[in-house]
C-alpha cells in the first residue's frame, strides 16, 4: 500500500490537476449523473453548463420504435414504474446477454406509456442529494436530447458533441425484432446529423459497430472493452484478447477508438498499462471510463475520509493520471473542466 500511494503521488506531481481538462475530451457520463438523476434532460443540461465536450446518452427502444435514453432497457432501477399499478402486468423475466433479469422493459412500452413514468436516482445510497429530484423528469428521447444540445450550442456559441451507446442491440434484434442500428441511422438522418458533426457511437458488441462502419457513412465508432467477459454477440471472443496488439489491429478495421475501463489503462499502482501505446500503434484513440467523485468508486489513496459517499478531489486527480497516461477522452460523472484542487 505504501508503494501504491507513492506511485500515485509521483504521477500526480507529473500531471498538474489544474491542467487535466485542457487537451482531453470530457464526456459527461449519462449527463452530470453525480448531481442529477442520470439520463434526464436536467443531467445533460447541467453537464453542458459545466463545460463537458460530449454528453453520453445510453439508448434503448420503445415498442413503437422510438429511441430513448436509459442506462438499461430494464426500467425499475431508474424510473418509478414499479410503483405504477397500471403497469404491474408488464413485469417480465428475460435473459439478457446471459443474465436473468426481472422487471419492466422499455421495449414492452409505447413512448406514450413511457412518458407517464418519472425518473429517479439509481444509486440513492451514494447520491442521496440526487434523490431530491426523483419524480421531476421524464425519460427523454434522442430527438429531445439533440434539440437541447442545439439550443445550448446557440446560447453558448460552442459545439457540443453527442456520444450515444447502443444498449443490448443483439438481444433486442433477436428477441423483440428491434434493429438498433437501423433506428439510430434513421434518427441521425432525420435530425440532420452527419459524420462531420461531433458524434461518437459506442457499443460493447462488435457486429453492430461493423454494420455501422459499413452503412454509417463515416461516423466515428468506439469499441467498448471491459476487464472481464466479452461481446455478447461474439461468445468466443474475450475483451482481454481484443486489447492485445493483434486484437486492437482487428478492432481498428471498423472502429476509431476503444472505450476502456480504467483498470485496463492504469495498473493498480497507478502506472500506465501498455493499452494506450498499443492502441495508438493500431491507429486507435483510447477513451477511459468512468471517473466518479465518490470515495466508493476511487482507489484508496485518492479517497477523502472514510464515508463511501464522501467526495473530495480524487476524481480530478484520477482524470489527471489518465491524461498523463495518454488517453484522448475520459467519461466522468461530475464536473472536471474548471475544477482545481489544492
Amino acid at each position: 500500500m505504501v508503494r501504491t500511494a507513492l506511485c500515485f503521488a509521483v504521477l500526480l506531481a507529473a500531471a498538474p490537476l489544474a491542467a487535466q481538462g485542457q487537451d482531453m475530451l470530457v464526456i459527461a457520463h449519462r449527463g452530470a449523473s453525480a448531481e442529477r438523476p442520470e439520463h434526464t434532460l436536467a443531467a445533460y443540461e447541467l453537464a453542458i453548463d459545466q463545460g463537458a465536450d460530449f454528453i453520453e446518452p445510453d439508448l434503448v427502444a420503445t415498442r413503437d420504435l422510438v429511441l430513448v435514453a436509459r442506462h438499461e432497457n430494464e426500467l425499475s432501477g431508474t424510473t418509478d414504474v414499479a410503483t405504477r399499478p397500471e403497469f404491474e402486468d408488464r413485469r417480465r423475466e428475460k435473459t439478457i446477454d446471459g443474465q436473468r433479469v426481472a422487471g419492466w422493459f422499455a421495449e414492452d412500452f409505447t413512448l406514450a406509456e413511457l412518458r407517464t413514468l418519472r425518473a429517479k436516482e439509481r444509486i440513492p445510497s451514494l447520491r442521496p442529494a440526487n434523490a431530491r429530484f426523483d419524480g421531476l423528469y421524464q425519460v427523454p428521447t434522442l430527438a429531445e436530447i439533440v434539440k437541447l444540445v442545439r439550443a445550448k450550442e446557440a446560447a453558448t456559441g460552442r459545439r457540443i458533441g453527442i456520444y450515444p451507446e447502443l444498449k443490448h442491440p443483439t438481444f433486442l434484434l433477436q428477441n423483440a425484432g428491434i434493429d438498433m442500428v437501423d433506428l439510430l441511422l434513421r434518427d441521425l438522418r432525420e435530425l440532420g446529423i452527419t459524420p462531420a458533426d461531433p458524434v461518437f457511437i459506442q457499443s460493447f458488441e462488435v457486429g453492430p459497430l461493423q454494420r455501422l462502419e459499413q452503412r454509417g457513412g463515416g461516423f466515428r465508432l468506439v469499441q467498448l472493452v471491459a476487464p472481464l467477459g466479452g461481446p455478447a454477440d461474439e461468445p468466443a471472443m474475450r475483451y482481454a484478447e481484443m486489447v492485445t496488439p493483434t486484437g486492437l489491429a482487428e478492432v481498428a478495421k471498423y472502429a476509431d477508438a476503444v472505450g476502456a475501463h480504467i483498470a485496463l489503462v492504469l495498473n493498480p499502482d497507478g502506472t500506465p498499462t501498455a493499452l494506450v501505446a498499443d492502441a495508438k500503434a493500431a491507429g486507435l484513440a483510447v477513451h477511459a471510463w468512468t471517473v466518479r467523485p465518490e470515495n466508493d468508486f476511487l482507489p484508496p489513496s485518492l479517497r477523502t475520509g472514510d464515508d463511501p459517499k464522501g467526495r473530495g478531489c480524487g476524481d480530478v486527480a484520477l482524470a489527471a493520471m489518465l491524461k498523463a497516461a495518454g488517453v484522448a477522452g475520459v467519461f466522468s460523472d461530475a464536473r472536471l473542466k474548471g475544477r482545481t484542487c489544492p
